[in-house]
């Protein structure tokens, strides 16, 4: 039996504190692990099982040298199969309440249906172990989200939200920009995720999933987490709009939505603005993307137009718009995107492109060396109910018509 220790390292540093401590061991600057010459394995591993053979397909746990994956389970028979193939793994479970009653594994990471998410985590934490779970945290409820954060906080065992937005690759370029100073005042951001075709996922054998209907709002972190992520700020107010048709799917779901869009003006903490666009159903190419705007300097990620990334430093310069009138000349440029995942961020059998722009290596990384470490993860609950409990309460704001409401704050 390698059970790790189930108490997290607790600190006391500021929110702007974490989020540079985060910042610097997303860019290698201060990894316990890591050095000049790059990793050196540790003496123990991690016995990690994993739950929900879809997206959990996805991550890189068999190839990390500090893990092992001891067990894997699903519902299904083929994806359980496909598990055990995909992670070289020879013990299954097929449910998670058995898989956590494990002695061997220390840590479970959930990839289930966003319903179950805190009816799983809290399972899993019940049994002693360590856990990862897929985003959202919670699902469309403030009520779970003061349970997940109660349990969590009570357990004393580690929980990471694996939001692929934080490790995307432009949005660690944005991070050391802003450690760096770059951006001078970072007063504005936007960000969309633009996912159309969902209603393929809506129905399997004739009947409804879980996705069908769900609001766009309440699957916020892909954008929420471009902004927090970067600056540690806390969204404290919002007014959002939605948008709907007559589709009989917006007309009977589970969580009555009558919305396929939603776009929402967030307050940070400093009084910036944040606007934030979810949307699955228009006339638009898809993406996830991101745009930061300072005084000194401004970043623009890719976008599905194929322009970007781009910065555009501040100046002095004068010039003149296409009507006569005097303005100053930003001076644009291309940024050559690096491949963070190529560097010594992370160990060397995971230095190779994954999935959601480069994130899944990452967030593999991060769960394991936390654990390995006994230390916070950079999203741990704080984080994830901040990235998260904002969306909730934009989709509240949608359905009253667009009033400004306050949003709740965890510590």
């Amino acid at each position: 039996m390698n059970n790790l220790s189930s108490k997290q390292n607790q600190t006391n540093s500021s929110r702007r504190d974490f989020v540079k401590k985060g910042s610097m061991a997303a860019l290698g600057l201060s990894l316990s692990v890591n050095n000049t010459f790059g990793f050196t394995a540790n003496l123990k591993k991690l016995r990690i099982g994993i739950v929900g053979g879809r997206f959990g397909l996805s991550f890189q746990f068999h190839e990390h040298p500090d893990c092992v994956v001891e067990a894997v389970s699903d519902l299904r028979p083929e994806r359980r199969e496909q598990l055990m193939k995909t992670y070289k793994c020879s013990k299954s479970y097929n449910s998670l309440e058995l898989l956590v009653k494990d002695k061997d594994i220390d840590a479970v990471a959930v990839f289930t249906e966003g319903p179950n998410h805190v009816k799983h985590v809290l399972e899993c934490l019940k049994n002693g172990k360590h856990v990862l779970s897929a985003v959202p945290a919670f699902w469309g409820s403030l009520e779970e989200a003061h349970i997940l954060h109660d349990a969590v906080k009570k357990s004393g065992l580690i929980y990471m939200m694996a939001e692929t937005s934080y490790y995307q690759q432009f949005t660690i370029s944005a991070r050391k920009f802003y450690q760096e100073g770059k951006f001078g005042n970072l007063y504005y951001c936007e960000s969309e995720y633009q996912h159309d075709g969902l209603e393929e996922l809506y129905f399997e054998n004739g009947k409804r999933t879980w996705r069908h209907g769900v609001a766009p709002m309440h699957y916020p972190t892909h954008c929420t987490a471009h902004l927090l992520s970067v600056t540690g700020e806390r969204l404290l107010k919002v007014a959002c709009n939605g948008w709907g048709d007559n589709d009989p799917i917006l007309k009977d779901n589970a969580y009555n939505n009558p919305f396929w869009n939603e776009s929402a003006m967030f307050t940070t903490n400093q009084g910036k603005a944040f606007r934030v666009n979810v949307w699955w159903k228009g006339a638009h190419l898809g993406t996830e993307r991101a745009q930061w705007i300072g005084d000194k300097m401004s970043f623009y990620a890719s976008n599905p137009l194929g322009t970007g990334p781009v910065i555009i430093n501040s100046t002095d310069q004068l010039g003149k718009d296409d009507a006569g009138f005097v303005r100053t000349e930003g001076k644009k440029q291309q940024y050559q995107q690096p491949n963070w995942w190529e560097t010594n961020l992370l160990p060397e059998p995971l230095r190779h492109n994954s999935g959601h722009h480069g994130s899944h290596t990452f967030i593999t990384h991060e769960f394991v060396d936390a654990c390995i470490n006994e230390r916070k993860p950079t999203v741990d609950i704080l984080e994830a109910l901040a990235y998260t409990v904002p969306g909730v309460v934009a989709h509240e704001s949608a359905l009253k018509g667009g009033e400004q409401l306050e949003i709740p704050q965890f510590d």
